[in-house]
């Protein structure tokens, strides 16, 4: 469990959403965390509804109604990712304070990390990627509805992505491991 900082108690099982808009390197960060740390991780793109994945396929933009059906059934893999696993990664845009409530479910267990970067850096690394269904010309319509964590938030770190993806990777594992020890870093 948590405190009031949002600093894990020592043992608790915790999970972590790696969240931020399209491009800012969720899944690549997700997959080289995972494997250091040797912890569970599902990418919610793997979630989304088809006809999502078709929208998106289509140059679409996803409104909150789309979304919806998609952030309820990553919450429910949170849950049974908790159950399970005493630490565990999730990767999904939680773009809105909305969306990142719907997630934790008033669960202290669950904490976020913003991979934070510029527009130019993002579009310039989605434009380098093959075969993900998310158009670079999209980009604007993430930013748009991109809520910045606030003071309020205080289960969310926000990581610096315009630096090389290793320091990223070393930031955000550092982290998980200070809330396994029940060290607060905030």
């Amino acid at each position: 469990m948590s405190d009031e900082n949002g600093c894990s108690i020592k043992n608790a099982h915790r999970l972590f959403v790696l969240m931020g808009v399209s491009g800012s390197g969720k899944s690549a960060v997700a997959q080289k965390i995972s494997q250091q740390l040797d912890i569970p991780c599902l990418d919610g793109d793997f979630l989304h509804p088809r006809v999502n994945v078709d929208k998106m396929a289509e140059g679409g933009a996803l409104d909150d109604s789309d979304r919806l059906p998609w952030l309820q059934a990553i919450s429910e893999a949170c849950y049974a990712m908790l159950r399970t696993n005493p630490t565990s990664l999730v990767v999904c845009s939680a773009l809105k304070k909305s969306y990142r409530d719907l997630l934790r479910h008033g669960d202290p267990r669950i904490s976020f990390i913003f991979l934070n970067g510029s527009h130019r850096v993002i579009e310039e690394r989605m434009k380098q990627r093959k075969g993900h269904f998310f158009q670079p010309h999209m980009l604007d319509s993430q930013f748009a509805a991109l809520e910045q964590p606030g003071e309020s938030e205080r289960d969310v770190m926000t990581i610096d992505i315009d630096r090389p993806l290793a320091e990223v990777v070393a930031e955000c594992a550092s982290w998980i491991e200070g809330h396994e020890r029940g060290e607060c870093q905030k």
